[in-house]
């Protein structure tokens, strides 16, 4: 696992932005994607021994590409210079919620978990009104010292409680959330040496499985829009 190998090609891309250059340079993405794969590989081994149900997945099948769809943004650069990947018991889905994961020179890169997807309303229904009747777990999870030490839950947030849940309910601030997401910065010293890297992530991933189970307990039954 060459972790400088990925940083290196990342941050070249990133000053790089083109189509020429990332065509002319295909080799040095596919030994990057190759390092990717093998670090993702190893972080899924650890992650195995307190969740075995993500285990059955293939590395290659967990990542997100990097060319980036310009056409509704200013930014028309072609590619995103980030390594990214969802590990999950369905895999790279959003639902069920998993464990995420972000390689972006510049310290940029950081570890994700918790519920990222504004645009699916049944979901935040759901998440809502799980919340709405087991408050107490809720405070109970997202106020454990440890978690606390680690993350703060974020989200987009309505500006009222929306209609139908109580205005006064003491989880109030989170019933307007749309999303309920964790992250964890990592700054690239951090990935210097890969194998204290994946031990790191993996204690901080188990950190947050509460609150995945919690919010995976919210959705069960969730369907995927079809397309």
């Amino acid at each position: 696992m060459n972790t400088q190998l990925i940083i290196d090609y990342l941050s070249a891309l990133d000053s790089n932005n083109n189509r020429e250059w990332y065509h002319a340079n295909k080799e040095d993405f596919k030994k990057a994607n190759a390092e990717f794969e093998s670090l993702l590989q190893a972080l899924m081994l650890e992650i195995g021994k307190f969740d075995s149900s993500i285990l059955h997945n293939n590395p290659k099948d967990l990542t997100f590409k990097i060319v980036r769809d310009t056409r509704f943004s200013h930014d028309k650069s072609p590619y995103n210079p980030a390594f990214r990947a969802h590990i999950a018991s369905k895999g790279k889905m959003p639902v069920p919620v998993g464990y995420y994961l972000m390689i972006r020179p510049g310290d940029q890169s950081f570890l994700g978990g918790g519920l990222f997807a504004d645009m699916f309303k049944d979901a935040t229904k759901m998440v809502r009104d799980y919340i709405s009747e087991n408050g107490a777990e809720w405070e109970r999870i997202i106020h454990e010292p440890q978690f606390e030490e680690c993350f703060t839950v974020k989200g987009t947030a309505l500006k009222n409680v929306p209609a139908g849940y109580e205005k006064e309910h003491p989880q109030a601030q989170y019933l307007k959330f749309k999303s309920w997401y964790l992250e964890h910065p990592v700054k690239d010293k951090e990935l210097k040496d890969a194998n204290t890297f994946v031990l790191e992530a993996a204690k901080c991933f188990q950190l947050m499985k509460p609150l995945n189970d919690y919010l995976n307990q919210a959705l069960a039954g969730f369907q995927m829009p079809a397309r």
